[in-house]
């Protein structure tokens, strides 16, 4: 009241008084004011600390994440940021709650809601939503083989032999994916069973997500044709009755249009009475090149067919020509030969019996037949005054193959060269074990193979084999002659 200077107003505060929350209290400041005599006034004024303000933060308003993403991974979802309180510098943690998911366009596809919510230390509070979208955009998985090899009559559609889908995988769920395929055009191959194609698969998820893959698939004919017919492929026969070529016919596994045949023959036939063989071969082609051969072999048991001339010639009767003996029909281009190396025979047959002693000589031409040996031997018997000279064992000629098969050779076991010389023929036939199969006294030429009665089975005909003679020639005071022999009744 006394002055104008301008006064000035101190406060001391009380002890605070805690408030209903942390960031809350009062007090009691007490204000001093002094003027320059030293008058004083106080005054007293309580202040309350109060705590309305909500803290703040930041979160992403919308998130998109992979169906096979975690939703609860806060780095994946954008954790809560820049979380500021007006009151405290303590750390503040906001919390969240998910509502109920809304599906998407595709069965792994949703999305909800997120409510965020940042409480200070009063209580007051801040909630934020977020709206999170899950998405499927990843394609699935799976393995198939890039390149696959079929034979050509292999089946295509048979996953195991192309190589099925493996490893089949997607992000989102657990459902089984099935592959599916189309074929391309096929490329021709090398040959006419031989091709190639593109088979492209895919797999589709749930939500529409593809993966392709292509596959090569070779279609290759790598097998030969089989033989279908039935064909012993080793097998005995006598020359004279070897079988005619059969025809085969064979099966390939991708064509049997297309089967070449080619037909090819050789044998180690030498002419020299030799047993051989014959070598038959088939090649059987697919239109692939693939070949197949077939052999068969025949072991060919050699005969020869022995037509027996005997002659007498006096020492005068002239040149005698050989060929005038051969049977007609007789091949001619075949070559006389003589078993006295002292007889020249000339090219057209012929010999001069003036340069010979008196006695037996015998001449022998063999042709080849188809196999076997035909041989005309010619016994000459020169003398000088036509008297029949005595007969000896080696002017005895005995079979050495019966073949009673209804040819003009061999039907009958023979014994030639006695009928000059008066001679009764008594024959035995003996089996390999020594037992009599035949014995006829006074033989006539005209046993044929026939099994005797005690024989087993039904034939009436010995079987193949080797066989052995006794041969005795009465009144001729000459040993028995023994020896085998073969029989061919097939």
């Amino acid at each position: 009241n006394c002055s104008n200077t301008a006064l000035e107003a101190t406060y001391t505060d009380g002890v605070a008084t805690p408030g209903a929350c942390a960031n809350e209290s009062s007090f009691i400041r007490t204000w001093t004011l002094v003027d320059a005599c030293g008058n004083t006034t106080t005054q007293t004024q309580t202040i309350n600390i109060q705590d309305t303000t909500a803290p703040t933060f930041t979160v992403p308003a919308t998130v998109t994440l992979e169906c096979d993403q975690d939703v609860n991974d806060l780095t994946l979802t954008g954790d809560v940021t820049d979380e500021a309180d007006n009151c405290s510098n303590t750390a503040l943690e906001a919390t969240y709650t998910d509502g109920v998911a809304t599906p998407g366009a595709c069965a792994n596809e949703s999305s909800f809601i997120r409510t965020w919510t940042l409480v200070d230390a009063c209580g007051n509070t801040t909630t934020q939503t977020q709206t999170i979208n899950i998405q499927d955009t990843t394609a699935p998985t799976f393995t198939v083989p890039a390149t696959v090899t079929l034979e050509c009559n292999q089946d295509v559609n048979d996953l195991t032999l192309t190589g099925d889908v493996t490893d089949e995988a997607d992000n989102c769920g657990n459902t089984v994916l099935e592959a599916t395929y189309t074929d391309g055009v096929a490329t021709p191959g090398a040959c006419a069973n031989e091709s190639s194609f593109i088979r492209t698969w895919t797999l589709v998820d749930a939500c529409g997500n593809t993966t392709t893959q292509t596959q090569t698939i070779n279609i290759q004919d790598t097998t030969a044709p089989t033989l279908v017919s039935e064909l012993e492929t080793s097998f005995t026969v006598i020359c004279s009755n070897i079988p005619e070529v059969p025809s085969l016919e064979f099966t390939d596994n991708c064509s049997t249009e297309a089967i070449e045949v080619s037909y090819n023959e050789t044998n180690t036939f030498t002419g020299d009475g030799n047993d051989y063989e014959i070598i038959r071969e088939w090649t059987a082609t697919d239109a692939c090149g693939n070949s197949t051969v077939i052999n068969q072999i025949i072991s060919v048991i050699s005969e020869n067919f022995v037509h027996e001339v005997i002659q007498e010639f006096c020492i005068g009767d002239g040149t005698i020509n050989l060929f005038d003996f051969l049977e007609s029909g007789t091949d001619l281009n075949g070559t006389w030969i003589s078993e006295d190396n002292t007889v020249t025979i000339e090219s057209d047959g012929s010999f001069n019996p003036l340069e010979l002693e008196l006695g037996e000589y015998i001449f022998t031409y063999t042709i080849s037949n188809n196999g076997c040996l035909e041989t005309t031997e010619v016994s000459i018997r020169l003398n000088d005054d036509c008297i029949v000279l005595p007969c000896t064992s080696e002017s005895i000629k005995i079979s050495k193959a019966v073949t009673p098969n209804g040819d003009q050779y061999n039907q009958y076991f023979t014994v030639n060269g006695t009928a000059d010389c008066s001679f009764v023929v008594d024959v035995k036939i003996f089996n390999r074990y020594g037992a009599i199969i035949f014995e006829a006294n006074d033989y006539q030429n005209d046993w044929a193979g026939h099994a005797p009665n005690t024989s087993i089975g039904n034939s009436d005909k010995l079987p193949n084999g080797t066989y052995y003679y006794v041969v005795t020639l009465r009144n001729s005071g000459l040993k028995p002659i023994t020896g085998p022999f073969y029989i061919g009744t097939k």
